[in-house]
């Protein structure tokens, strides 16, 4: 990660807890009221290829301690009203300004995998980690609908791992390559504005 991008990640990430910060409490405090404790989900995720760290996002389902893999249509049953809402407008990321912080994530970047798909992986993951996995990304902008589509018809958590792993992983590794290819602080603060564009349904 270059300065320029590093500095770009610490001051828009101060600037938006200070600004959002009664958003958060307000979306914790909701969640707490509506669905109980826990209010934060925390999940694994891969750094880099050796290192994890810990992804903070708000609790969208009920918990379940047999939860893997990613989420397809399997564990729709298990998103609370309160979670569907926030899911839709990405709420549930607003954890993540921490994360970005204390330098586990950047703003823009591949999303951080779980470490089963690293694992799987690992050649593949060895290029796409070469990049700090970020909040939103070229990936995320131009696929995770299709993805979704692509998992929502996945009844249980087998087939929701095969459609992922054959179906989504490859193309969005495709395009965090391009992305890496091309990085720099000017298509950053374009991928941002497009994610905020793209949420406050400006489009």
């Amino acid at each position: 990660m270059t300065p320029a991008k590093r500095a770009l990640d610490v001051i828009c990430a101060a600037l938006l807890l200070i600004l959002l910060t009664p958003l958060i409490l307000g979306v914790a405090l909701w969640i707490l009221v509506r669905d109980g404790r826990p209010v934060l989900y925390v999940s694994e995720r891969m750094k880099t290829q050796d290192q994890s760290f810990h992804l903070w996002k708000f609790r969208t389902m009920t918990p379940d301690r047999t939860d893997r893999g990613v989420s397809g249509g399997d564990k729709t049953s298990r998103i609370t009203r309160t979670g569907a809402f926030l899911r839709r407008h990405r709420l549930d990321e607003l954890p993540q300004l921490v994360n970005i912080l204390r330098g586990d994530m950047s703003f823009v970047g591949p999303r951080p995998p779980l470490r089963r798909y690293v694992e799987m992986f690992p050649d593949l993951y060895a290029h796409v980690l070469q990049s700090r996995p970020g909040v939103t990304g070229l990936a995320t902008l131009a696929f995770h609908r299709t993805e979704e589509r692509l998992l929502a018809p996945c009844r249980d958590a087998d087939e929701t791992e095969a459609v992922y792993c054959r179906r989504c992983i490859p193309r969005k590794a495709r395009l965090d390559l391009i992305y890496a290819a091309r990085r720099n602080v000017c298509l950053d603060a374009r991928l941002m504005l497009a994610t905020v564009i793209r949420r406050i349904g400006l489009h």
